[in-house]
C-alpha cells in the first residue's frame, strides 16, 4: 500500500524543507489541495527540491481553468520533476463554480470527460508535432503555433486522476482516467456497495487492468503518538465529517449508513450559521466508519482493517494545515500492506 501526505501551502518558504522531510521519512508521495491556496505553486517548489516522491494535486479544480492552462502547468511540473507529477482533478459543486469562481456550470461528468480528452489531445500534439484539433461541446482547440509548444516531450504525459463520489463520476474515472481520488468522506459500506462495483464495471467496459488504475483515498487517518493526540485529531476529523455531511453531494454516503436524516439537519444548521455545533451531531459510529483511528503503534493495523483490500493509497493528512507526524517505521509498516495497483500504464 502507498501512503502520501500533504505539503504546506500557506508559505512557500516552508514548502521546501517540508517536502525534503516527507521524502526522507519514506512517504510515497506528497499532494497539494485547492482550498485556501492554489495547488500548483507548492508542487513547483517540491519538484526541484526532491528526487523520489510523487507529486500530485489532490485535487485541482477543473472547470475554473482552461484545459490549455492545465496542460501547460501539468507539463512543466512533470518535466521539472522528471516524470513524478500526477494531475488530480475534480469538478467542485455547482455553487462554488458559479458563486465563488464565477464560471458557468453544466453537467460535470460529460464536461470533465471532454476536458480529459482535450488535455490528452494537447499533450499528443506537443509530443508528436501533429496538428492540434479538438472540437467538442465545451472546448475547441485548433491553433498551436510551434513557438507556443513547450520544450521536452520525451517523458510520458502525466497521469490524470479524477475525484469522484457519486456513480456518474466513478464511472467516468474508471472509463477515462488513470485513477480515482475518493473523497475522505467515505465508509467501507459505501465503498463495497457502490464504489467498487462501479469501478470494476467501468474498467471492464474500457478493457483496462485494475493493476494500472489507482484507487486513492476513501477515508481519514486520525493518529498521533499518544491517546490525547489521537483524541484531538479524531475530533478534528469529526468536524470535517460533519462539514461534508452537510453538503447534498455527499448524502449518498449517509444513506448507505442509514443516516439519511442527518444530512438535511446539518445543512439547515449551516444556513443558520451554527457551524460550531455541527460536530456534536456526528455519532461515533459514523466517525469510526470514515476514519482509521489509533496511536502510531496501532495505526498500521487500523489502516489494514479499514482500507486494505479496498484502496491502494492512503492519506496520512487530509489538510495542509494538519501535517503528518508519522515516523518512518510506521510508514514502512503501512507500505507493507497489500494493494492491487502496481503503476500507471504509459499513455502516448
Amino acid at each position: 500500500m502507498r501512503i502520501v501526505t500533504t505539503v504546506p501551502q500557506h508559505d512557500l518558504r516552508a514548502t521546501r524543507d517540508a517536502a525534503l522531510d516527507i521524502e526522507a521519512r519514506g512517504f510515497d508521495g506528497l499532494c497539494s489541495l485547492e482550498n485556501r491556496h492554489e495547488p500548483f505553486m507548492p508542487l513547483a517548489v517540491a519538484a526541484v527540491a526532491t528526487e523520489r516522491v510523487e507529486l500530485a494535486t489532490g485535487i485541482a479544480l477543473a472547470f475554473v481553468r482552461s484545459p490549455m492552462a492545465l496542460a501547460h502547468v501539468a507539463w512543466d511540473l512533470n518535466e521539472s520533476s522528471r516524470g513524478r507529477f500526477v494531475l488530480g482533478l475534480g469538478p467542485q459543486i455547482k455553487a462554488h463554480n458559479e458563486k465563488r469562481y464565477s464560471v458557468p456550470w453544466s453537467a460535470p461528468a460529460p464536461r470533465l470527460r471532454e476536458l480529459v480528452t482535450a488535455l490528452r489531445a494537447i499533450w499528443h500534439s506537443w509530443r508528436s508535432g501533429a496538428p492540434l484539433r479538438h472540437e467538442g461541446q465545451h472546448y475547441r482547440f485548433t491553433l498551436m503555433p510551434p513557438n507556443f509548444v513547450p520544450e521536452g516531450g520525451k517523458l510520458p504525459p502525466p497521469p490524470v486522476t479524477l475525484a469522484a463520489v457519486g456513480p456518474a463520476m466513478l464511472k467516468l474515472a474508471a472509463e477515462s482516467a488513470d485513477g480515482v481520488r475518493l473523497h475522505p468522506f467515505c465508509t467501507p459500506r459505501y465503498f463495497d456497495d457502490t464504489v467498487a462495483p462501479i469501478i470494476e464495471a467501468g474498467l471492464a467496459r474500457a478493457g483496462r487492468a485494475r493493476a494500472n488504475f489507482e484507487i486513492n483515498g476513501g477515508g481519514f487517518v486520525a493518529t498521533g503518538p499518544d491517546d490525547a493526540s489521537v483524541t484531538k485529531m479524531a475530533e478534528w476529523v469529526r468536524y470535517r465529517v460533519a462539514f461534508y455531511a452537510s453538503t447534498p453531494a455527499y448524502w449518498p454516503v449517509l444513506e448507505a449508513e442509514g443516516l439519511g436524516a442527518l444530512g438535511p439537519k446539518l445543512n439547515d444548521m449551516t444556513k443558520q450559521g451554527r457551524w460550531n455545533e455541527l460536530a456534536r451531531e456526528v455519532p461515533d459510529r459514523l466517525l469510526e466508519a470514515c476514519a482509521a483511528i489509533g496511536r502510531h503503534d496501532q495505526i498500521a493495523d487500523a489502516i489494514a482493517k479499514r482500507f486494505a483490500g479496498r484502496v491502494d493509497t492512503v492519506h496520512a493528512s487530509a489538510s495542509s494545515e494538519q501535517p503528518s507526524d508519522l515516523p518512518a517505521e510506521v510508514i514502512a509498516r503501512i507500505q507493507a500492506l497489500p494493494a492491487t495497483f502496481i503503476g500507471f500504464a504509459p499513455r502516448e
